[in-house]
């Protein structure tokens, strides 16, 4: 404006209202204020945010990975069935005993659900020593100096135990009803079976409808037999079962859906989840789990709740709005504030901007970024306000 002819006055008066448009408060403002402010809409919502990074990838995700144990199911199994083969001449309580004294030191739900059966038919335990368990297989220990094992079919192969064809039929009967079937063996010897049922969480079904309602696909991983995955599957609407697959493999399998042009959450909550949801693009770990699934996951489910996982991937999408609502304005706001600052209604006659008002549009417009993060305190899951009929219409649909 001096090379243009005009006085240091008009000059400087047009430096000063450039220089505060230009302030880069409200693009400074635009992401961070809608990333504190979803981080503790999530937390009103029992879902515990550990990272604003986290909050942001949430909503590329198109596949949800889910556990099965104590994710899809309510992880609290109870023994259904004990079948002795009749050829050895054990009985069910001789069975149980057997089982539950092998089981009697293990966390595992399954194994936990053995014992708690024999204690409630206050059947005294044998001890049992040299208990090794073996991670996507079963348990090995010693009785008398005897091997005794409790597993899946696979270590049954494993350790070349016969499996007749009688006790593989009941293996296939009890798999198609989505029970989890461990053969039990003593001394090279199988004795017999036992079957737990885990049955899954009243929410499991209506979380999957609401994720296919979301565009998105969900899968379950487990290391249970085929059949007894495809069961729950088809129980709670489920796309695709990896079943059989062993805990040290899970991160493989995340990995190799990943390879395949997926993004996707993995939501578990046991020791063998922990390196597949370090794996995944976003891992989502279950309050109710162990504590090294919930160090290494991205979000923690506090009420253990599969809706909260779509209550999780909702709030990603209305945050990532909201900051590109905000960039809008921002960007916006200079764009247009700018030129005017700079003198460009003078040059057709019109007013010189006061730089007084500058500074008042440079305020405006960041309280206006930040009011428009703050609306997202008026969130509200939308799948929470569909009517309870219409989740089991697509759940219907679904199956």
């Amino acid at each position: 404006w001096l090379l243009a002819g005009e006085g240091p006055v008009f000059a400087m008066t047009i430096l000063i209202s450039v220089l505060v448009i230009a302030c880069p408060c409200a693009l400074g403002l635009a992401t961070p204020t809608a990333i504190m402010v979803g981080t503790g809409i999530g937390a009103q919502h029992g879902i515990l945010i550990k990272s604003g990074e986290a909050l942001e990838l949430a909503h590329t995700i198109d596949t949800v990975v889910f556990d099965k144990t104590g994710t899809i199911t309510e992880g609290k199994p109870r023994l259904t069935d004990i079948r002795p083969l009749r050829a050895r001449g054990v009985s069910e309580s001789e069975l149980l005993t057997l089982a539950a004294g092998i089981e009697q030191s293990s966390e595992h739900p399954l194994g936990e659900a053995i014992v708690n059966a024999a204690r409630e038919r206050n059947l005294s335990l044998p001890e049992v020593q040299e208990i090794t368990a073996l991670p996507g297989r079963g348990i090995r220990g010693r009785l008398g100096g005897e091997i005794l094992l409790l597993g899946n079919e696979a270590l049954m192969a494993e350790e070349s135990i016969n499996i007749d064809d009688e006790c593989r039929s009941d293996i296939e009967a009890l798999s198609a009803e989505g029970k989890t079937v461990m053969l039990l063996a003593h001394n090279g010897t199988l004795l017999g079976l036992l079957a737990v049922a885990d049955t899954a969480k009243a929410e499991s079904p209506k979380a999957v409808a609401a994720l296919h309602r979301m565009g998105l696909k969900v899968i379950m991983i487990t290391g249970d037999h085929q059949k007894t995955a495809e069961a729950i599957a088809r129980t709670t609407g489920i796309d695709q079962v990896l079943a059989e697959v062993h805990p040290q493999h899970k991160a493989q399998a995340v990995k190799e859906l990943q390879d395949s042009g997926h993004k996707l959450a993995m939501v578990g909550d046991g020791i063998n989840d922990a390196p597949a949801l370090v794996q995944a693009d976003i891992g989502i770990a279950m309050g109710s789990g162990t504590d090294v699934a919930i160090e290494s996951a991205d979000m923690v489910l506090m009420r253990s709740n599969p809706m909260d996982v779509v209550t999780a991937i909702e709030l990603s999408r209305r945050t990532i709005r909201t900051i590109k609502q905000n960039l809008f304005w921002a960007f916006g706001y200079n764009v247009l504030g700018i030129p005017i600052a700079a003198g460009i209604l003078h040059l057709f006659g019109g007013p010189l901007l006061n730089p007084m008002i500058a500074a008042a549009a440079m305020s405006f417009s960041s309280v206006s970024v930040v009011t428009n993060a703050l609306r997202l305190k008026t969130f509200k899951p939308e799948i929470r306000a569909i009517k309870a009929h219409k989740i089991d219409e697509h759940i219907t649909e679904d199956l």
